[in-house]
């Protein structure tokens, strides 16, 4: 079980840690690691913080919009700017290192927009259970020397959100928002066509109701992972008709449910294959 008192412990020294830069850039996605960062670095800098965040195609616009406005009501310093992924050779042919090289343009971009802010130091919310999955990204940002302040401090997920909650932030209870490029399984090419389809079909079924979905992108066919919670309810016959009319109008030939439901890293079951 949680340590509450540990928790608050933890957040007033990242405070005070964050307190001794001279300024900092906080590259913000709009999800719950990143706004606790941004807010806490508010609190320890007040304006000397300033807010990153990337537009592309991987990025659903509903997150860009959440971002600008969570920004915007703080009067933070807010900075967007085109990351170009599909730039990227290495990135869309989408192999097991895609994140790195992503990571790596990406923090390069950061740290020279930082520079031009007259900013030496930028941050990511990267947290400690980051460090049990998968993550070459994590890697390429440790590499540039982007900073990761809530894993500096120790605090987990679960420490996050409960922070969050007690800080009054909206994004306490939001589910984890991988970009849409982790919708494409391993080996097969990312392109624009196939992000806009999973960013659409993703954005009607949140639209219904449901949270933390996920539409695997499989070319033809979208396999779809809701919360095991909301199994029965995708399953009606009215909702299932919803939902196949409007993939096929956005481009899929059929839709398969997974019956696990949305799991965390899945795509990340089939990975050893890829490093043979």
């Amino acid at each position: 079980m949680m340590d509450k008192g540990d928790a608050r412990s933890k957040k007033e020294r990242l405070i005070q840690r964050l307190g001794r830069f001279d300024a900092l850039m906080v590259a913000f996605s709009g999800g719950v690691d990143s706004a606790f960062l941004l807010a806490a670095a508010r609190e320890g800098l007040g304006e000397k913080v300033v807010a990153a965040t990337a537009v592309s195609p991987i990025h659903p616009r509903r997150e860009q919009d959440e971002a600008v406005g969570f920004v915007r009501g703080r009067g933070i310093d807010h900075i967007l700017f085109p990351s170009n992924e599909l730039d990227i050779p290495e990135f869309v042919v989408n192999g097991i290192d895609r994140c790195y090289h992503c990571k790596a343009a990406l923090s390069e971009k950061l740290l020279q927009i930082a520079s031009e802010k007259g900013v030496d130091h930028v941050a990511h919310g990267a947290n400690v259970d980051d460090l049990q999955d998968y993550r070459p990204g994590f890697r390429a940002a440790q590499e540039a020397g982007i900073i990761a302040p809530l894993i500096d401090a120790q605090l987990c997920k679960a420490e996050i959100r409960f922070l969050a909650k007690e800080m009054g932030l909206s994004q306490w209870d939001k589910p984890a928002m991988a970009c849409l490029a982790s919708r494409f399984p391993y080996g097969c090419p990312i392109t624009e066509k196939g992000l806009n389809m999973v960013e659409l079909a993703e954005e009607f079924l949140l639209d219904e109701g449901f949270s933390g979905v996920r539409v695997r992108h499989h070319g033809a066919v979208a396999r779809v992972e809701v919360d095991p919670l909301d199994l029965e309810k995708m399953v009606r016959e009215d909702t299932r008709k919803a939902v196949m009319e409007t993939f096929r109008r956005i481009g899929f030939e059929h839709v398969a449910l997974d019956l696990e439901g949305y799991v965390s890293g899945k795509m990340n079951r089939g990975i050893e294959e890829f490093r043979d």
